[in-house]
């Protein structure tokens, strides 16, 4: 695939999250979809740069509760993504899930959890099978920089590095925990450098550069497959929806979302395709295409039978 090719396949794995993220949102706002949904917009490079460097026939991604566009980057069907949080029977996990729980191992997207920083721990337990199924496995634990002060984060951290376990913890730095600016958090808000205490290497990326995600996730994948150990990579990035559908983002000082907006993936990824010679009508078709995609998904998710609560009790292990 040739750096053109594969930008494409980028540009388009970034449209189908942020439509199918814009579609959720719109649900939630008529109503359809109840309940708390973060969105990720503005981060779609880390996913789909990510995504791109895995083995998902084997490789085990943990996402944290906004990980609709981790499951879409993984190949889950948007379809399922969208019926999932309607609560229907066809979701990924058959409306039991809803936005922060639902999980999609048959894509290699092992589930999301809204307890910050709970993937780190359970990732270091995929890896660690990994030794005895002789599968080669990398688990990747994705996270937001506010779960590096979580105790659980430390120790998986530790944990990993003191067994060599092939995990890759990847940071989405998108400079708020919540509502609050990390910076005001910490002393040090670069994360990465906490690898030297672990014994890890550590890497900070531009997170709104799925090349440049996918490039440094390569170099981690065979960093662990190799026996050397987990790796931290801090991907910078900004959202540009609040942390929550309902937040106004007052907390954002004036001129930063216009700023975050112009720099977001998307656009940003068209304006490289350009100077390489893709026309405009050709990243027109393309945005057309995904739309009509995502329309159809949207139609067919809302179509769906509910999720039959006589089967509450299914799949509920203790």
């Amino acid at each position: 695939m040739s750096r053109t090719e594969a930008l494409l396949a980028s540009l388009e794995t970034m449209h189908r999250i942020r439509e199918t993220e814009e579609a959720i949102a719109r649900l939630r706002a008529s109503g359809d979809i109840v309940g708390s949904v973060h969105l990720c917009n503005g981060q779609e490079a880390i996913y789909a740069g990510a995504a791109r460097a895995l083995d998902l026939s084997r490789d085990a991604v943990f996402p944290t509760y906004r990980g609709h566009g981790w499951a879409i980057a993984c190949g889950v069907p948007p379809e399922a993504v969208i019926a999932e949080l309607l609560g229907r029977g066809t979701g990924i996990s058959g409306g039991r899930g809803g936005s922060a729980y639902f999980t999609a191992p048959a894509y290699g997207m092992y589930g999301e959890n809204s307890i910050v920083g709970a993937g780190a721990p359970i990732a270091c337990g995929a890896a660690l099978a990994s030794r005895f199924d002789g599968s080669g496995r990398v688990a990747l634990a994705a996270f937001g920089e506010g779960a590096m002060n979580q105790g659980a984060v430390h120790e998986a951290m530790n944990f990993a590095s003191a067994l060599s376990l092939p995990v890759i913890f990847l940071v989405e730095n998108n400079t708020y925990s919540e509502l609050t600016p990390t910076r005001t958090m910490v002393r040090n808000d670069q994360f990465y450098r906490r690898a030297t205490a672990y014994g890890m290497t550590g890497v900070r990326l531009d997170g709104n550069d799925s090349e440049a995600v996918a490039g440094a996730v390569a170099d981690a994948v065979e960093r662990c497959r190799g026996g050397s150990g987990p790796v931290l990579l801090e991907a910078m990035t900004q959202r540009i929806v609040g942390h929550y559908i309902g937040d106004v983002q007052h907390y954002r000082p004036a001129g930063e979302l216009d700023a975050a907006i112009s720099a977001e993936p998307l656009a940003r990824a068209e304006r490289v395709a350009r100077a390489e010679g893709v026309a405009d009508a050709d990243l027109a078709a393309l945005r057309q295409r995904v739309s009509e995609e995502i329309d159809r998904a949207t139609a067919s998710a809302l179509a769906a039978p509910p999720a039959d609560p006589a089967t509450v009790e299914e799949h509920v292990y203790a």
